[in-house]
């Protein structure tokens, strides 16, 4: 099977190539979803001189079926519910409100982690790049797209160097763009398309995103 990227940061230059269209547009910044998100939405945001920050996105499983998604949290103090799910599944707001608080800690422990004192960005009128080191089922960044939704973007683009066709499509209907390089059939995982898809580190994000606020500073 020939890989279609070397590492993540060659997969986020590809990416720029294909999201040039959105460079020039007002308020532009680029979030990466941690941790492989965020090499990918660096090289995004160094191709276009815009600012880089993290957006965390938590799901919040159903109880005692974990993988099963009843809602997200996200930065920014957003929650998203699925209100279909936990109807049918009869959750009560006692065990909903148990799952939010464990996920929420979580998610409050990785912004302390990766942003430290630094405020979340106002994304209201903004044009809002969410990027991904791939997306194999979407629900990850489908919950990113509608928590940002209600942070008030005027433009909200889902971006990843590879999608799969049906995450693709789904995505293209909830943001006000999908953008990808390739989109391989079969699928088979996100980590079959690069050469190098070794573990991002919290540390490598925590660089990343600092040496985004150091040129900030001195722009």
């Amino acid at each position: 099977m020939q890989r279609l990227f070397r590492d993540r940061a060659e997969a986020g230059q590809q990416l720029a190539a294909r999201l040039q269209r959105f460079a020039d547009q007002p308020g532009l910044i680029v979030l990466g979803l941690p941790r492989g998100g965020v090499p990918v939405a660096a090289e995004v945001a160094k191709a276009f001189g815009a600012p880089l920050d993290v957006f965390i996105v938590r799901k919040l499983g159903v109880p005692g079926h974990r993988e099963l998604a009843m809602g997200a949290i996200a930065s920014g103090g957003i929650r998203v519910l699925n209100t279909e799910v936990i109807e049918m599944l009869g959750i009560s707001e006692r065990s909903i409100a148990a799952v939010v608080a464990e996920e929420t800690a979580e998610m409050e422990r990785r912004e302390r982690e990766y942003r430290g004192a630094r405020p979340f960005p106002d994304l209201r009128d903004a044009t809002v790049i969410l990027v991904d080191d791939g997306v194999a089922t979407g629900s990850t960044m489908m919950a990113g797209v509608a928590a940002l939704r209600r942070l008030g973007p005027a433009t909200l683009v889902a971006a990843a160097p590879v999608m799969s066709r049906q995450a693709k499509a789904s995505l293209a209907r909830a943001a006000d763009a999908c953008e990808s390089v390739s989109t391989p059939e079969p699928f088979h995982g996100v980590g079959m398309w690069y050469e190098d898809f070794s573990q991002t580190t919290d540390e490598e994000v925590r660089d990343l995103l600092d040496g985004e606020a150091a040129h900030a500073r001195h722009d």
